[in-house]
């Protein structure tokens, strides 16, 4: 998971990419980059470790001149969370120039590394799979191009010929230095990517790519939609969009922890309300916990802020039970579930919300979190409301149990640091502490998310262990195990 945004307008972009970046900033937080290139074709670049406020200094601003850009918050699934060199953009020189970003996670690194050493030779120097990409994109638009110039119809080709050899997740937005900027979307849509447009006063309109639409209702630009899955946009340096299916059998089936998690509320993905899907979410976990709890288990219904909150709200309501906020959220702190490393994000837990006693003592309290992945948090959550003198703690999930590993870009790469791996839920809610346990049911997750809209597919994968992609075996998952670290 990683936030992107690519622009061209008819000024300087380089502070509205700043600003898309801060909207995006819950996407990923281990590093930030931006590109910008001049009509000349110059490309400025400059990336760095941390959040986008603390990256960027106003003398980096200055210097990222240009009227087309893009820009990338980072989440590390693939490659190394500390490694500076690893940030976003990468760039390559030839052909003409590429500057690429890229959200998600591709699962045939080991072949394409191969294939590019002894191939195309060309030289890698990180285990980021999005230099990768950018190395295959560079590869197979120097094979497409004929002639002096550079026309869509080479750049579609190229795009299309990527889909045959990349699999796995991508959502990526490119720089072609004096062209304009190329966005395409892996041929299932795994992850978000939305266009959107504005007019200028010169009567030109100015264009925008990113991964959600929060981004365009701040700045301002009209939704124009998704891109398609397997789709490719070019917008050349007159502002004119280009746009052509290039995979050969394209079928839209986006990743159920966007709506779970990952993206804001007030986003709109694939036509469906993030904040929406999770207020069913809700509706239909509670009726699950009313098969499952025993009555009078429950005194008051707590959120764990907060992704949790609409979900957490229909839960009350529809059981008739109090709505409390209990924990005070410190939001200076980064979000717990992507910080790199159990010891992190065991010590961030309580730096990062505070138990308020007198929501807790002498209640039983129902708490509800979107979701539970190793467990950590959940444990030390569990623990301050016991702290905080709750009675009884029965912790819900408005996600279903993750037992298997995310291989399209969310950071869950080993089966064996998955607390629902292998464990009952009775066992689960032994091993985190609570006295009752209950768990959105898969079909329910589908449900919900999926209601009212044109989707007929999510991948699941993490929770039901079907790969849509096809190309995931039992060899790849244990070699990741083997290799990644969370």
């Amino acid at each position: 998971m990683c936030g992107i945004v690519g622009m061209v307008g008819q000024g300087p972009v380089n502070q509205e990419i700043y600003d898309a970046l801060l909207l995006l900033q819950h996407r990923g937080q281990d590093s930030t980059g931006i590109a910008t290139a001049e009509s000349n074709g110059v490309f400025h670049l400059f990336k760095a470790k941390g959040q986008v406020r603390e990256a960027f200094r106003t003398r980096d601003m200055r210097g990222l001149l240009g009227d087309i850009g893009l820009g990338h918050v980072r989440y590390a699934t693939k490659g190394t969370a500390s490694s500076e060199e690893e940030a976003q953009p990468f760039y390559v020189n030839a052909p003409y120039g590429i500057v690429l970003v890229h959200n998600g996670n591709l699962t045939n690194t080991r072949e394409l590394t191969d294939e590019l050493f002894h191939t195309d030779r060309r030289h890698l120097n990180t285990s980021s799979d999005t230099e990768l990409l950018v190395n295959v994109l560079a590869n197979e638009l120097q094979s497409s191009i004929s002639g002096t110039d550079l026309d869509p119809a080479q750049v579609f080709q190229a795009v299309s010929r990527v889909h045959e050899r990349v699999e796995g997740s991508y959502a990526a937005i490119a720089l072609i230095a004096g062209y304009g900027l190329l966005a395409f979307r892996d041929p299932f849509g795994i992850r978000p990517l939305i266009i959107g447009t504005r007019p200028t006063e010169n009567g030109r309109y100015e264009w925008i790519v990113t991964s959600e639409s929060l981004v365009l209702e701040n700045g301002g630009f009209e939704i124009v939609r998704d891109v398609l899955p397997g789709e490719a946009v070019f917008i050349d340096l007159e502002g004119h969009l280009h746009t052509q299916q290039c995979a050969a059998d394209p079928r839209l089936v986006p990743c159920s922890f966007e709506y779970v998690y990952l993206a804001r509320p007030d986003s709109v993905m694939n036509g469906i309300s993030v904040y929406e899907a999770r207020l069913r979410l809700g509706e239909r976990l509670a009726d699950t916990i009313a098969k499952y709890t025993p009555k009078g288990t429950i005194d008051v219904v707590m959120p764990i802020p907060d992704s949790s909150r609409p979900a957490a709200m229909q839960v009350a309501r529809k059981l008739g039970i109090e709505y409390r906020e209990g924990f005070y959220k410190n939001r200076y702190i980064g979000r717990t579930f992507i910080m790199p490393g159990q010891a992190v994000r065991k010590k961030s837990v309580r730096q990062k919300l505070n138990a308020m006693s007198s929501e807790f003592k002498g209640k039983n309290v129902l708490l509800i979190d979107d979701s539970i992945v190793r467990g950590t948090t959940s444990k030390e959550i569990i623990q301050m409301a016991r702290d905080a003198g709750a009675k009884s703690v029965t912790f819900a999930s408005a996600a279903p149990p993750v037992r298997y590993p995310h291989v399209y870009g969310i950071n869950m790469p080993s089966r064996h640091e998955l607390v629902a791996h292998g464990r009952t839920i009775p066992e689960i809610a032994q091993e985190l502490g609570a006295d009752y346990m209950v768990y959105q049911e898969v079909e329910d997750l589908k449900a919900a998310i999926l209601e009212g809209s044109d989707v007929d597919d999510l991948d699941m994968s993490c929770f039901d262990g079907r790969y849509v992609t096809g190309t995931v075996t039992e060899e790849y998952l244990a070699w990741v195990e083997g290799s990644q670290e969370s």
